[in-house]
């Protein structure tokens, strides 16, 4: 299973410079952005997660590959990535061209507020990563893109209030063309808690190596992490998803260990302590306990 990419692996792969006209926080701390052609992007990107989003206008033909579903783009669309969940880019043909720009939650959440972007189906898990886009809407989307990629090598004061706009720009755009998929709103507050704590729960994943262990074991932990008491979280889960806090939390791990089983080579022992037990035993048992089988069996199937 791949790690999670982070910026400076990201320019370190590309070998794009990191260049001060990329850096938003030389100016007060205020996160990350840049924007780029994609007219010398590779064919084909590693299956990962990345630390950042990234907003990409995908012209060329080819296969997205995220979660447990693949997409075959074949006409001009925008894709949404996010940090939870990986994904992966294989080109079909040579000619590869659009934008993409890179950005933290900390430069789009500065100034005036979007509401939070995780709270958008462009970003959230569970949404629609990627939206086809007619004529019309590829010319509208090019030039904010085009506008993008002339501001930040301006030397303008306050530039970086330009590129955030231009961010929200091309979101509101994105929403206005799906607008089943802007923003929406909370119906009350147990679905509020119990989409934080559905969220939360997949920001825990993937177990990218034996020492990022699982940090969030219990409902008192996830609790404690939203600032509620744990019988209203416990309530609200249950009476939005059907199942307890526990249950979900469990059917999470078990899920996580089938595929550090199939998919990596990691022993028992080491992806016993990366998802939080103490003793290889007590995963061994848990696991058990869940699925009827024993973490060798399952591994021995795969013989």
């Amino acid at each position: 299973m791949e790690s999670t990419e982070s910026l400076q692996q990201f320019y370190t792969r590309t070998q794009v410079p990191v260049s001060p006209t990329g850096l938003a926080n030389a100016h007060g701390g205020l996160g990350h952005f840049n924007v780029f052609s994609r007219d010398d992007c590779a064919l084909v990107t590693p299956y990962s997660r990345r630390d950042y989003y990234k907003i990409s206008l995908i012209i060329g033909k080819g296969k997205l590959h995220y979660a447990d579903k693949w997409i075959y783009v074949d006409r001009p669309a925008l894709l949404f990535s996010n940090p939870v969940i990986p994904y992966s880019w294989e080109g079909e043909d040579e000619d590869q061209t659009g934008w993409f720009c890179l950005f933290t939650d900390q430069f789009l959440q500065n100034g005036n507020r979007l509401g939070h972007i995780q709270d958008s189906q462009l970003f959230k898990i569970g949404g629609t990563p990627i939206f086809f886009v007619d004529e019309l809407q590829q010319q509208s989307v090019s030039e904010i893109f085009i506008k993008m990629m002339a501001e930040i090598q301006s030397d303008y004061m306050h530039k970086y209030d330009m590129l955030r706009a231009y961010l929200h720009l091309l979101i509101h755009e994105t929403m206005k063309m799906n607008p089943a998929e802007s923003f929406e709103p909370y119906q009350n507050a147990s679905q509020k808690v119990a989409s934080l704590f559905m969220e939360l729960l997949e920001r825990q994943f993937p177990i990218d190596s034996p020492e990022a262990f699982l940090k969030l074991k219990t409902p008192n932990d996830y609790a404690e992490s939203l600032s509620v008491h744990v019988n209203s979280l416990n309530r609200s889960v249950k009476e939005i998803t059907g199942k307890t806090t526990t249950q979900q939390i469990t059917s999470r791990i078990i899920q996580e260990a089938n595929a550090l089983l199939i998919h990596t080579d990691w022993n028992i022992s080491e992806i016993a302590y990366g998802l939080g037990f103490e003793e290889p035993a007590y995963f061994t048992n848990y696991f058990k306990k869940q699925t009827g089988s024993t973490p060798n069996a399952l591994r021995a199937s795969l013989v």
